[in-house]
């Protein structure tokens, strides 16, 4: 061992020092005798000292016997006598080799903390002269009676927390495996010839460690749990007989589970149950890679999804392990919320709950109500569940996910502590049951002994006391389990004056008396909610559905139904609800969401009454259902500092190189961020100008995140932009101007993006940097079609935005990419007033480059300039009336009695053409009205600056607001722009009024 190590594994009890080494003190037994009685054993149970007496007094005579010296120090002797009271195989191993404790003492292993990789080390080291299997099994099984004594030794001492043992019983199984695995191996190739795939690649078995060993929470007698596979079918070359790599490897396995587990006069090493491979006992013991993908994607259970969680490589050909679990992760860890996880975990849990009645096992600590499988129950439904879209949930240890989920909130804080004290105080039990005697239970003592020293060992004096803490940690593990698993609706009576809703839903009533029914809830069309009712029913997707899916659906639809009869509307309700469900049918697991969650069922029926647009989105995008889960959020939008740390989040748990994965994440986020906003309008929990600005700080949270992801990708393939600008070195930036909507921060529902796009490349040398340089324009010219294809693409979750860059310079006919040089000479020399007009509500909404920043200053220098210049007012006048006939000629399509919130006379585009001229005229002489881009700050500019009467600026203000108000409503419920010629009738005339006396038409 390097001093290095020897360095990191330091003594952990100073005052057990004198024991080692030359400080030994040697005693002769009637001391030994005198001392204990008088010192030690009084401090025992009187119970558990009499065994100790005898223990200690049989061991000195063993000692004695072979000449080994006998520790005593009474600091370690005071330990010693409480070891030896708790654990009869510590006890019994100490005297059946006396040099082992003195060797665990001479080594200073029983006194430090071992490094991860001490237990290898130690394998290696006497594992390499073993000639055969039986050598290979005495020694491993001494090196496993020496470290058992060890472990336990720290743990009933108080050396060792919970976590440091647990560790320490999963690397030493890993190491055994392991040290095995190679020794068998080289062993089994010089017989056979070495095993390749059909390209000839050498071959070797992984080797995935289930349970408790994958999670690296091994308890003390525990068996362990192994699957065996191998990469590629082929089969050994180098000896005359070739045998295939499946006939190898499960050769291969059968001879490392013997050398475990068979026992022999030294015992055995670990009990090996491979029984959770494919097929069980029935299937093959190995199994090639792709037979493995193959049997999980169509045969694949949900228990065996909840073994996964744990699962991990622990021996053979680690890289290749690395490779298969990631194969495997997304049959664990779904991409959808399978909150079907919950039934399933709920049925696993009633089938062990009888399993423990039939046997009478009420006392088992690990599968006993308030045990410790409920904790891990609790946290692994969460990882079920919700792991395929939280990174963080996807690990093997317990603690470290109830942790999470305090953190994220899907735990209330004091129930993932109560829930991890728990834990701990439970695994701490399991071990001292099974470290007095080496033996795997989870039952409690039947005897008095047995119980006193169990109380003992957890260090209590009074085993009422203890039994006491022990059931309220039970009781309080269950109420948990009980908050989380109960189903909801299973509790719900059905008393003599609830409607028979099942029977409505199945076609099991008569049909007058379902007529009746719905009419008794408020439906006004029954005729046309039961004919929904039927062909859904009937239909395609219900008539497919598994059993479970089947009985899903027939459970959540009497809900639906009288949720849907709760509120206004109740007819429309049901019929975008069921829209929905056929959407989402064959994906029962949404099911179980509403099923398992009244709450987002309650949410789901109201905001589809609300809104066909927030029902159509749920339809598209059944992954927001989650979001329906707690009020307190759903409602709640973020501010721009809260959407960008939150997509910074999503984002971090992606590889930087996986761009579909990052698409889909950005779609999802914004709709996310859609749905809350939407939902906030609805509850009128949002005002108007608050719900564009909410929209307007997505969408620019959005850009920037696209174009990061875009300059990346470009500057790992090309380097980055540089130039060299009389002489002096430039490294160029890119922005994104953002005009319309946008720019005038009044993003509506489903609003598209006006794009521009500049860079500040200029002078010579105007190339990249990388070992694949390119010229500077075709870099942003890729770097905008990129940008733009990551908008713009249609993937499974939908487009992010769509995107009009029309308003570039020459238009459609024009570069893609300006430069800010080339932009300044097109506006200022060629240029028409409606782009000039355009750029009033144009502002950089996106930049990147070394100096961020920089573009966004020039552009508003040009903007500025080109704005404040001084313009003859009838020629202005003239173009910008001309204009707007032109688009009213182009886009108004009056429809009789209907009036055009957007295109008609005194409509939003009057207005807005009016603030536009107003500005073009003025700016010059009023140069503050350059500093905003929005409609309502710039009419209360000309008010300040006394461009027009404060009166018509209100009314303006006011119609404005009104009509982007009633287009919300007309998103939000899926119509378009058109109200009744009826409404508005005031501010549509005072609209034209005020546009005749500004533009004299």
């Amino acid at each position: 061992m390097s001093r290095a190590q020897d360095a990191q594994e330091r003594p952990v009890l100073d005052c057990a020092a004198p024991c080692l080494g030359s400080k030994f003190s040697f005693y002769r037994f009637g001391f030994f005798k005198m001392f204990l009685s008088k010192n030690v054993l009084e401090a025992l149970p009187s119970a558990l000292s009499e065994h100790v007496a005898i223990y200690w007094q049989t061991f000195v005579e063993a000692a004695t016997e072979s000449g080994v010296a006998i520790p005593a120090h009474p600091d370690f002797l005071k330990v010693l006598h409480r070891v030896w009271a708790c654990s009869e195989f510590v006890a019994q191993s100490c005297i059946h080799s006396p040099t082992l404790l003195a060797d665990l003492l001479h080594s200073g292993d029983l006194l430090r903390e071992y490094s991860p990789h001490t237990y290898r080390r130690q394998l290696q080291s006497v594992l390499g002269t073993s000639a055969d299997e039986r050598e290979l099994g005495v020694v491993l099984r001494q090196v496993r009676r020496r470290e058992m004594v060890r472990i336990a030794w720290r743990d009933l001492a108080g050396w060792a927390k919970l976590d440091e043992t647990l560790r320490d019983l999963s690397l030493f199984a890993e190491a055994c495996v392991e040290s095995a695995l190679d020794a068998l191996h080289a062993w089994q190739a010089a017989e056979l010839g070495w095993p390749c795939s059909g390209s000839g690649e050498p071959q070797s078995l992984v080797v995935i460690g289930m349970g408790k060993l994958g999670g690296g929470e091994l308890n003390f007698s525990s068996d362990i749990d192994l699957v065996f596979a191998y990469p590629d079918e082929g089969e050994t070359l180098g000896r005359r007989r070739r045998v295939s790599n499946e006939e190898y490897f499960v050769r291969l396995a059968q001879r490392l589970i013997a050398g475990l587990d068979t026992p022999t006069g030294e015992g055995l090493v670990f009990r090996v149950d491979s029984r959770l491979r494919p097929f069980g006992e029935s299937g093959p013991l190995a199994l090639s890679f792709e037979a493995m993908e193959d049997y999980y994607q169509t045969h694949g259970r949900e228990w065996e999804r909840y073994a996964f969680i744990k699962a991990r490589v622990v021996a053979g050909d680690r890289v290749a392990g690395s490779r298969l679990m990631r194969t495997l992760k997304p049959f664990v860890y779904r991409r959808y919320l399978d909150f079907g996880a919950f039934e399933s975990l709920r049925d696993m849990k009633a089938l062990i709950a009888q399993e423990i009645r039939r046997k009478g096992m009420e006392g088992n600590i690990k599968l006993g109500r308030g045990g410790i499988r409920e904790v891990e129950f609790i946290g692994q439904v969460f990882q079920l569940i919700r792991g395929g879209r939280d990174a963080r949930l996807q690990r093997p240890e317990l603690l470290p996910i109830l942790e999470t989920l305090s953190a994220t909130g899907y735990l209330p804080d004091y129930v993932a502590r109560e829930l991890a004290e728990s834990y701990v105080f439970l695994r701490q039990v399991e071990n001292r049951l099974q470290e007095a005697a080496d033996e795997q239970t989870h039952s409690l003592p039947a005897d008095e002994a047995g119980r006193l020293r169990l109380a003992y060992s957890m260090g209590y004096d009074n085993r009422e006391v203890f039994e006491h803490a022990l059931d309220m940690h039970r009781r309080r593990v269950q109420s948990h389990f009980e908050q989380v698993f109960t189903a909801p609706q299973a509790e719900q009576s059905v008393d003599a004056n609830r409607p028979d809703l099942t029977g409505l839903w199945l076609g099991s009533l008569e049909e007058g008396r379902s007529r009746e029914l719905l009419t008794s809830m408020g439906f006004a069309q029954a005729d046309d909610v039961l004919r929904w009712l039927t062909e859904l029913r009937e239909g395609y997707g219900y008539r497919v559905l598994s059993e479970r899916g089947r009985a899903r659906m027939d459970t959540l639809m009497p809900l639906l139904i009288a949720a849907a009869g709760l509120g206004a509307g109740p007819d429309v309700t049901l019929l975008r609800v069921v829209r929905l469900i056929e959407a989402i049918a064959q994906r029962s697991t949404y099911l179980s969401l509403l099923i398992e969650n009244p709450m987002a069922l309650s949410q789901l029926v109201k905001l589809c009454s609300a809104s066909p647009w927030i029902s159509a989105l749920l339809t598209r995008h059944p992954l927001l259902l989650d979001e329906l889960l707690d009020t307190r959020t759903l409602y709640a939008v973020l501010d721009k500092a809260g959407m960008e740390e939150e997509l910074r989040r999503i984002l971090s748990s992606i590889p930087e190189d996986d761009l579909e994965q990052q698409m889909e994440a950005l779609r999802h986020f914004k709709q996310v961020q859609v749905l809350h906003i939407a939902a906030a309008d609805t509850a009128g929990e949002l005002p108007l100008m608050k719900v564009s600005d909410h929209l307007t700080w997505l969408a620019e949270v959005a850009l920037q995140q696209v174009l990061n992801l875009a300059w990346n990708y470009l500057a790992a393939r090309h380097g980055t932009p540089r130039c060299s600008i009389e002489g002096k070195p430039h490294e160029p930036g890119f922005a994104i101007v953002g005009y319309g909507k946008l720019g005038g921060i009044e993003l509506g529902y489903g609003s598209d993006l006006d794009l521009v796009f500049l860079h500040d490349s200029q002078g010579d040398e105007q190339r990249t940097t990388g070992t694949k340089s390119i010229d500077n324009s075709v870099y942003f010219a890729r770097l905008a079609q990129r940008v733009i294809h990551i908008l713009n693409a249609s993937t499974p979750g939908g487009v992010l935005y769509d995107v009009d860059v029309r308003l570039r310079p020459s238009g459609a006919s024009g570069l893609l990419v300006s430069s800010v040089a080339a932009f300044a000479d097109y506006q200022q020399g060629q240029a028409w007033t409606w782009e000039h007009q355009a750029l009033v509500r144009a502002r950089v909404v996106a930049e990147i480059g070394p100096d961020k920043g920089a573009i966004a200053a020039q552009f508003e220098r040009l903007r500025t300039d080109i704005l404040g210049r001084k313009r003859d007012p009838a020629a202005l006048r003239t173009e910008v009336s001309d204009m707007r006939e032109r688009m009213y000629a182009e886009l108004g399509r009056p429809v009789e009695g209907q009036f055009d919130l957007k295109q008609g006379r005194g409509g939003i585009a009057d207005i807005e053409f009016m603030v536009q001229y107003t500005v073009l005229l003025a700016a010059h002489r009023h140069p503050a009205l350059l500093v905003w881009t929005d409609n309502i700050r710039l009419l209360q500019g000309f008010a300040a600056a006394e461009l027009m009467s404060a009166p018509d600026v209100q009314v303006l203000s006011d119609a404005y607001r009104a009509y982007r108000a009633s287009l919300h409503r007309a998103a939000l419920q899926d119509e378009a722009a058109l109200v009744s010629d009826t409404e508005f009738r005031d501010y549509r005339a005072a609209v034209v009024r005020i546009w005749h006396e500004l533009m004299g038409r």
